[in-house]
């Protein structure tokens, strides 16, 4: 279960990730619901398993993290679990970061409809009705239908949508289909930067939600920089509302040479530095380039050394993750991207007292 080229999943890092949907047996409460994930949380803690759980209208819908050994135990217990039936694998891949690295278990759920009371149906976040919000997304933004775009998200988020699910489950996935209509030939140039545009302005409406107080008031700065030449800045751009939102000093970069993101680098000394390529497009050829480009950005700041990250539709896709560039991080989506970049700059700043 979940090999890859270079061996088992887990190895310098890496994780095996799963996801899978399943029918509840019978109708759970609001408390039985609670127990469920008080019980998975101290399992998942235990045995060093992160994650995410949907529930709604008697359908469940769940994503696991984990070193193999570790995710095979708790995937066996799941299995076995009668509290549910008709389990059906949706994705099963290796990756070397956690997209849910800050929660040992994430539930969202939904009482509205209990098993078998009606026909089956999909849900507002079943992956069926997740699909068909994707398809709308992009045919609005193929049609510049901005007012479209913004309307259905915000509908979503009055639903109870978090701003982490839309930019993961909505944004990002729309974002690459576009990528995948203009490689098709189905829409020009114009009409995927168009599109890009309209899903980031749709993207500064999702605001995030930060409880972790220490992140709030640690005065963290960060540079958010597409990589020099990219033109499309829709991550940077979702980057800086969350940033600021979680109370680091942002400043924002789109350079056109590496020279020019070091003259800000050096200009500015922020603690952590994001590149960001397409988030549409998977951009192969920029791979060689990129890692100069963090191996330039390294030699700004020797004494005080800045924390990087790369992003894009080449790291949001589990097959294009395998590519090292040099970075500390690979943020598979940017939902919670602050929340990671804190922790690591921690290491950073404890790595370099213990130094001294």
């Amino acid at each position: 279960m979940l090999q890859n080229a270079g061996g088992t999943a887990g190895h310098d890092g890496w994780v095996g990730c799963l996801t899978y949907k399943s029918i509840a047996t019978a109708a759970p409460s609001a408390a039985d619901l609670d127990s469920l994930v008080r019980k998975a949380r101290a399992r998942n803690r235990k045995l060093g398993v992160t994650g995410m759980l949907l529930y709604e209208n008697g359908s469940f819908l769940q994503t696991l993290e984990g070193l193999p050994d570790q995710l095979e135990a708790v995937w066996t217990s799941i299995k076995q679990d009668p509290r549910h039936d008709h389990i059906e694998m949706l994705s099963e891949h290796v990756a070397p970061v956690r997209l849910f690295s800050d929660w040992d278990m994430l539930l969202q759920s939904r009482l509205d409809q209990s098993p078998g009371s009606g026909p089956k149906v999909a849900t507002r976040s079943s992956p069926e009705a997740v699909a068909g919000y994707i398809e709308a997304l992009v045919r609005l933004a193929l049609n510049a239908d901005d007012i479209g775009i913004n309307t259905a998200i915000a509908g979503l988020a009055e639903e109870g949508w978090t701003s982490n699910a839309i930019v993961t489950l909505l944004i990002e996935p729309s974002a690459r289909a576009l990528g995948d209509a203009w490689l098709a030939d189905d829409c020009s140039e114009f009409d995927l930067t168009i599109g890009l545009s309209m899903l980031q302005l749709a993207g500064h409406a999702v605001r995030y939600s930060v409880t972790a107080d220490t992140i709030r008031t640690s005065r963290y700065s960060i540079l958010l920089a597409t990589a020099p030449g990219e033109p499309h800045a829709l991550g940077t751009s979702m980057l800086a509302d969350q940033f600021t939102d979680a109370g680091w000093r942002v400043d924002m970069a789109f350079p056109d040479s590496d020279e020019a993101l070091a003259n800000q680098l050096g200009a500015q000394h922020p603690d952590a530095l994001d590149i960001g390529l397409s988030d549409a497009l998977q951009r192969y050829h920029a791979l060689a380039k990129l890692r100069a480009t963090v191996e330039r950005s390294r030699l700004v700041k020797l004494d005080q050394p800045t924390v990087i990250s790369v992003g894009g539709r080449m790291f949001a896709e589990a097959a294009a993750t395998a590519y090292s560039v040099g970075a500390d991080h690979a943020r598979m989506t940017a939902a919670g991207a602050s929340i990671r970049m804190a922790e690591l700059v921690r290491q950073s700043r404890a790595r370099a007292q213990s130094a001294d």
